[in-house]
């Protein structure tokens, strides 16, 4: 049975099926507001670390650009923004131009990413929907650690804006559920989650996370589920 009271359960954890009753601390409307902005900034250490996103830049953005070396990217549900400005810097690295547009309908998620906007970076309150209204286009849209909270008809619309916004390609990664993720997770965590949400809220991520079959089983028609390291899968959408 899930735990409400912000405590997570001794190992070992039932992790065969998806719990979706789980609520993220940092999802609370009235939760510490200082505490969710440590949260933030200690995530984009953590993401760093374990988010694989280095690796798919190259395997999965990159080939997805321009071949004029210039383009457009599009992060939904940036939270405190830091896939966006890596995204920009790895692509300065590389030798492209990129433009990256990171937005988030939380508003404090914004406030926090728009501290630190480098060149090439643009932070907007706007949901998916918003933008399709709008009718923007991007060449790739991603997303990190979204998938997890949605439910399957808000993951339903997400993907259905990401196909049409995408002039190319939309990738959003998620974390892999597993009994290995879950105890690194556990363990490594404790060194910087002091006065954060990050150790909490990263185990109940797992806890509500896909499996790779699951996923799979879970996308619409002309998407594909892969995996990849560590501990990870990708929803991918070539348009």
């Amino acid at each position: 049975m899930s735990r409400r009271d912000g405590a997570e359960p001794s190992l070992p954890v039932d992790l065969r099926m998806r719990d979706l009753v789980l609520r993220e601390l940092m999802d609370d409307p009235d939760c510490d507001p200082r505490a969710l902005e440590r949260t933030f900034r200690r995530f984009a250490v953590v993401n760093a670390l374990v988010s694989g996103w280095r690796a798919a830049w190259r395997t999965h953005v990159v080939p997805a650009l321009p071949a004029n070396g210039r383009g457009r990217v599009l992060d939904l549900g940036c939270g405190g923004g830091d896939l966006a400005r890596a995204l920009v810097r790895w692509a300065a690295s590389d030798g492209f131009e990129l433009e990256v547009v990171g937005v988030d309908p939380d508003d404090r998620a914004i406030a926090s990413a728009s501290r630190s906007t480098p060149r090439g970076v643009t932070f907007r309150e706007q949901s998916s929907a918003d933008l399709v209204r709008a009718g923007d286009r991007f060449d790739v849209v991603v997303s990190n650690h979204v998938l997890h909270h949605l439910d399957d008809e808000a993951r339903a619309g997400f993907l259905a804006d990401s196909e049409q916004l995408a002039v190319k390609r939309s990738l959003h990664s998620d974390i892999r559920r597993s009994g290995a993720a879950y105890r690194a997770y556990a363990l490594g965590s404790t060194l910087v989650a002091a006065g954060t949400f990050v150790r909490v809220d990263g185990l109940r991520s797992i806890r509500r996370s896909f499996t790779l079959p699951e996923l799979h089983a879970a996308l619409p028609t002309g998407w594909r589920a892969e995996a990849a390291a560590p501990h990870r899968v990708l929803a991918i959408r070539d348009a």
